[in-house]
């Protein structure tokens, strides 16, 4: 199946909407408290976040300053989408960006780099690969 290009959103747009959030989670501000911050509703926040609407350059500086960073930081990360196909996020990412947009997956993003013990991080590795190896084999 085919998608059309008007209808999926820009592999930019994808990623600075998932920076949006990772920071906004970071600092543990709502997204109704950026919105008031900026001027929006807490939709829109939403709709930028999932990059369902593009975010203006004035509206990234606002949120820039309503999350104490630089707008530049919106866009750190981003692979070079020269090579890039418009319908794949940039540097081929999209199950990292998918589980990042997600509730939990920023919770365990922001959490397992605290875990000091690398080998502790190193057993939770091997049970999530042993997990996801049994739900492969039980689909099976």
């Amino acid at each position: 199946m085919v998608k059309d290009p008007d209808t999926v959103p820009n592999p930019i747009d994808v990623h600075v909407g998932l920076r949006i959030r990772l920071r906004r989670k970071e600092l543990g501000v709502s997204q109704e408290r950026l919105a008031e911050a900026i001027g929006l509703t807490f939709q829109q926040v939403q709709k930028y976040e999932r990059a369902a609407n593009r975010v203006s350059a004035s509206k990234l500086y606002e949120m820039a300053r309503a999350l104490d960073t630089s707008t530049a930081y919106f866009f750190e990360g981003l692979a070079d989408t020269k090579s890039t196909a418009p319908s794949e996020p940039a540097g081929g990412q999209a199950h990292m960006q998918a589980f990042l947009l997600t509730s939990e997956g920023v919770e365990l993003a922001n959490a397992f780099p605290k875990i000091a013990p690398a080998r502790v991080r190193r057993r939770i590795l091997d049970l999530v690969r042993a997990m996801v190896d049994e739900e492969a084999q039980a689909e099976d």
